[in-house]
């Protein structure tokens, strides 16, 4: 996924207006016009598409977490200059105020699901013997279980009819369960 991909699922994900965005890029100290951040939203093979780089994506998400969070006093923190998915999926994170549950709730939403095992490997530094790098499908699901969760006009996954679900059958016990001990046998319900 391309920094213009997440850009335009986040902000779809949140149903941001273009002056929502330009209010967060804001909230990270960084003034954007109405026409760049529609550069960064066109598809790739439009004329005016602009490529977002790294430094723009983490500005926009530093911005998101003042949005979500509250502005913290004080310098604010400097943006990468090189972002990989685990530092996008960790400031999304940080952004929802996210426990380990909650993104477990949230893949599960997309129908992806992970252990907290998982999970925690994802979080962890590049150099630690259990990081796991974080695939664009691993993130790509993050962004559309958000989307599920925070968007209110946004509808999960239709359930297949109940005429295409498979049907399965519990087999039924062809013993009679006698509750009493050995050799004792219930009364006869005839007498």
């Amino acid at each position: 996924m391309t920094n213009n991909d997440i850009l335009r699922r986040i902000r779809y994900a949140f149903d941001f207006s273009d002056s929502k965005m330009i209010t967060i890029f804001g909230l990270a100290d960084h003034k954007v016009s109405r026409e760049q951040i529609s550069a960064w939203l066109k598809k790739e093979d439009d004329p005016s598409y602009l490529s977002c780089n790294d430094t723009l994506l983490a500005t926009f998400l530093n911005g998101l977490i003042n949005h979500k969070r509250g502005k913290k006093e004080g310098v604010q923190p400097t943006p990468e200059k090189r972002l990989t998915n685990n530092i996008i999926f960790m400031k999304l994170k940080i952004a929802l105020n996210l426990k380990a549950e909650d993104i477990l709730e949230i893949m599960d939403l997309a129908n992806l699901r992970l252990s907290k095992h998982e999970l925690s490997a994802f979080f962890r530094k590049p150099g630690h013997k259990h990081f796991r790098e974080c695939k664009d499908q691993v993130l790509r699901n993050f962004i559309k279980g958000v989307q599920l969760k925070y968007r209110e006009d946004a509808e999960p996954e239709e359930a297949q009819p109940e005429s295409i679900q498979p049907k399965i059958s519990t087999p039924k016990p062809n013993f009679k369960w006698n509750p009493l001990p050995r050799g004792e046998s219930a009364p006869d319900e005839n007498e």
